[in-house]
């Protein structure tokens, strides 16, 4: 009997199984977008780092025909030795004037400016004229050229008129600069996860609720044009 207790103790004492956890996939992502700027952007300034190559050449060769009256500026995080087989190639798609930003230089519409490598640029005017002007200061993300000193001047020149792009890339370059452009006015579109080798950059801007639109690669391109025509997009992503 004693035995006979302990065995139905035992038996009683024994946990029972548990019953199959059902993982439930998590619901997309919804963001809180801003409204884009009610003017018609009077200059586009773009950053990208990792695939950064790849997204530029996509966006800027189907938007290439309606650049002709506004600039173009970019930075991408590459060695310096590698800018300029970036830009030869972004000048063999776009067909525009395209090659790293000089100091001093007055802005013209139809060309697309690049930060030379390991130096930083903004957009300061003089007077009505925009300029380009080279900075030496220290790397910003860890990053020399940054997007947020190019953006925080997009903001300060051109205000409501200034467009940003952020694509694909690593860390959060761009994300204090783009509170920048959208507190002057502007606005913000953020490339979407699935279509970003690494959603870093574009990813900070859509999370903290700055970006007005996150678009698949292939709408960014539709959405800018349909801006420089004065048609102000849905705000669904």
């Amino acid at each position: 009997m004693h035995q006979s207790s302990r065995s139905r103790a035992i038996a009683i004492d024994r946990p029972k199984a548990e019953a199959p956890v059902e993982f439930v996939a998590a619901p997309s992502p919804r963001f809180a977008l801003r409204k884009f700027s009610p003017c018609v952007p009077r200059a586009l300034f773009i950053g990208a780092s990792t695939g950064g190559p790849q997204a530029l050449a996509s966006v800027l060769e189907s938007m290439a025909p309606d650049l002709a009256n506004l600039p173009v500026f970019v930075v991408l995080h590459v060695p310096a030795d590698f800018t300029s087989l970036v830009t030869a190639n972004i000048a063999r798609v776009t067909k525009m004037e395209t090659r790293a930003a000089q100091h001093g230089e007055q802005v013209k519409p139809g060309k697309i400016y690049f930060a030379p490598g390991n130096v930083h640029i903004r957009v300061l005017r003089m007077g009505e004229i925009p300029v380009i002007v080279h900075s030496d200061g220290p790397a910003e993300n860890f990053c020399k050229p940054a997007v947020d000193v190019l953006f925080r001047s997009a903001a300060q020149s051109f205000g409501a008129g200034a467009l940003g792009i952020v694509l694909t890339g690593m860390g959060v370059d761009g994300l204090a600069g783009s509170r920048a452009v959208v507190e002057a006015g502007g606005a913000i579109i953020a490339q979407d996860e699935e279509t970003s080798v690494v959603w870093g950059m574009p990813g900070a801007v859509a999370n903290a609720g700055l970006a007005a639109a996150v678009l698949p690669l292939g709408r960014i391109s539709p959405t800018v044009k349909d801006l420089m025509h004065g048609i102000r997009p849905g705000r669904s992503p």
